[in-house]
C-alpha cells in the first residue's frame, strides 16, 4: 500500500525538489502539495493524506499553528514538521502541535522518506541530539497575550498599532512590552524580539 503525502513549502525550487525526492520512492505518493499555511487543512480534508509534511515558516499561517489545526480537523493525517533551524523552543512548540515528527532540512535525503514511513505507522521520528536540547531548554515565561503583542512587535508594528490589532489601549501594550523586556532579560524590544525567534517562541 502507498503511503498518500501532503507536501507544504513556499519556495518552489524546494518544494519541486521534495515532491521529485519522495516520488521516487515506490511506496510514496504526493497527492497535494501547497505553497501556504492558511491553505493546508482545507487541502488536507480534501485530498485525505495519510501523513503531511509541513515547512515550519509559511505565509499565512506558520506550519506549527497549520499542524495544530490538521490534528484537530483530520486527527488520522500524521504530521511530520520539517525546519532549516533546530530551535529548542520550536521543538517543544511541535510537540505541543501533536505532530509525529521533526526532521532538519539539512538531514540526508533518504531520512525523509525513511521519517514519512516511521509516522505513517505511528512512530515518532524526532533528532535525539534536538529532542536532548529542547528538554534542557527553559519554558518560554511569557504569557499568551505577551506573545501576540511581541509577534506584532517583531512585525515592526508600533504600540499603536499593536494596540488596535488587539484592542488594548497604547498604555496597555506598553506596559507589555515592559514586562515582556523584562521576563526575557533583553536590553530592548529588538533584542526581545531576537531573543524569542533564536528560541524558537515566536514563528
Amino acid at each position: 500500500m502507498s503511503i498518500n503525502i501532503l507536501l507544504a513549502e513556499d519556495v518552489h525550487m524546494i518544494r519541486g525538489a521534495l515532491i521529485a525526492l519522495l516520488q521516487l520512492e515506490p511506496d510514496l505518493r504526493v497527492v497535494a502539495a501547497v505553497e501556504r499555511g492558511d491553505i493546508i487543512v482545507k487541502t488536507a480534508l480534501e485530498a485525505r493524506p495519510d501523513v503531511a509534511v509541513i515547512d515550519v515558516d509559511l505565509p499565512g499561517m506558520d506550519g506549527l499553528t497549520a499542524a495544530a489545526e490538521l490534528h484537530e480537523q483530520l486527527p488520522s493525517c500524521r504530521c511530520l514538521i520539517l525546519t532549516s533551524l533546530g530551535r529548542p523552543g520550536t521543538m517543544r512548540r511541535a510537540m505541543s502541535a501533536h505532530v509525529s515528527g521533526f526532521l532538519l532540512k539539512d538531514s540526508p535525503p533518504d531520512q525523509l522518506a525513511s521519517a514519512v514511513r516511521s509516522v505513517a505507522t505511528g512512530r515518532r521520528v524526532v533528532d535525539p541530539q534536538l529532542a536532548l536540547t529542547a528538554w534542557d531548554y527553559p519554558d518560554n515565561p511569557l504569557s499568551r497575550r505577551e506573545m501576540e503583542v511581541l509577534r506584532l512587535a517583531a512585525r515592526g508594528a508600533e504600540a499603536a498599532e499593536i494596540a488596535g490589532c488587539l484592542y488594548l489601549t497604547k498604555g496597555t501594550v506598553r506596559n507589555y512590552l515592559t514586562a515582556i523586556v523584562g521576563k526575557l532579560g533583553a536590553r530592548n524590544r529588538i533584542d526581545a524580539v531576537r531573543i524569542a525567534e533564536e528560541a524558537g517562541w515566536i514563528p
